[in-house]
């Protein structure tokens, strides 16, 4: 998640008609324990690699990189930052030249054990509103969101919030793949559907983002054609947006892609487990949540599950 993203939420508003789906929530979550500053001011990533480390060394940075969901170019200023500080061994894998083997120092032993007590104690700070039972739940349920594969490697709670988040964002979008459009698409489509044309300074307010990132997502619909800018019959100083035909047409693409998610959600989760883990996203959004953005009538425009 960009700058931008992290900042993008109105922390204290949810849009009732986007809490269905847990998408939504596990993007507004991983927001939220983005946002939260513990003055640590260490990169999460670092603790990722060292302690995927421990025990053993990677013969392919590619593939460790891939594992913990960490873009390739990203992983090598990691390692680059690891290796300086004397904590990761970088040597060439004598199988394969062009492949590095990544392994553990002492000093580096002794930073992941250090980072372990640390990311405990951030976990429960973040967790805090939830007892033991339902954080041991919350990262359960949320395991099962993740590929197989990476499941052994995954520890700690705001991990698994931010692995899960990046793949249902990927797994919707790719299933828009071709189109130009993104999930991140439906709640502005369906509002300004349903309620426009209105004001820009409405729409965000509706959907709980800031100005600056409403206008970055208007900018991106008006250039796909989706939404015009027309202006305000209440007020010519300023625009309204509104939905184009076009944009009526890609908003059944985009529902389509959100109900199939839903779907895959569901099957991930297994009986139970999507209300089950709803329930424990909205209790950690839950200290901040002040109420509904959206307006009720844009419930019947919503699928029931996502």
């Amino acid at each position: 998640m960009t700058r931008t993203e992290q900042t993008a939420e109105v922390p204290g508003v949810l849009p009732d008609a986007l809490t269905d789906f847990i998408g939504y929530l596990l993007r507004r979550v991983y927001a939220q324990f983005a946002a939260t500053d513990d003055g640590g001011g260490s990169d999460p990533r670092d603790f990722l690699v060292l302690d995927a480390l421990t025990g053993r060394d990677w013969e392919s940075q590619l593939d460790l990189a891939e594992r913990l969901g960490i873009n390739r170019t990203i992983m090598v200023g990691v390692i680059d930052r690891l290796e300086a500080r004397g904590e990761v061994r970088r040597t060439r894998n004598p199988d394969n030249r062009r492949q590095y083997v990544l392994s553990l120092t002492d000093e580096g032993r002794e930073a992941v054990e250090a980072s372990r007590r640390a990311v405990a104690e951030r976990d429960a700070r973040l967790t805090a509103v939830l007892t033991d039972e339902e954080t041991a739940r919350l990262d359960e349920l949320l395991g099962r969101l993740l590929p197989e594969s990476a499941q052994p490697l995954v520890q700690g709670t705001e991990y698994l919030v931010g692995q899960a988040h990046h793949r249902l964002r990927k797994h919707g979008d790719d299933k828009l793949a071709g189109t130009g459009l993104r999930v991140r698409h439906y709640g502005p489509l369906s509002a300004l559907d349903v309620l426009g044309p209105i004001a820009q300074q409405r729409l965000a307010e509706l959907l709980a983002i800031t100005g600056p990132a409403a206008s970055q997502l208007v900018d991106e619909l008006v250039r796909l054609g989706l939404v015009r800018r027309g202006r305000d019959p209440h007020d010519r100083r300023r625009y309204a947006l509104e939905v184009t035909d076009l944009g009526r047409e890609q908003l059944g693409v985009v529902a389509r892609a959100v109900a199939g998610l839903a779907a895959d959600v569901s099957a991930m989760l297994g009986p139970g487990g999507e209300e089950e883990l709803r329930e424990l996203l909205l209790k950690l959004l839950a200290p901040t949540h002040s109420g509904p953005a959206f307006a009720e009538n844009t419930k019947s425009s919503v699928p029931a599950r996502g």
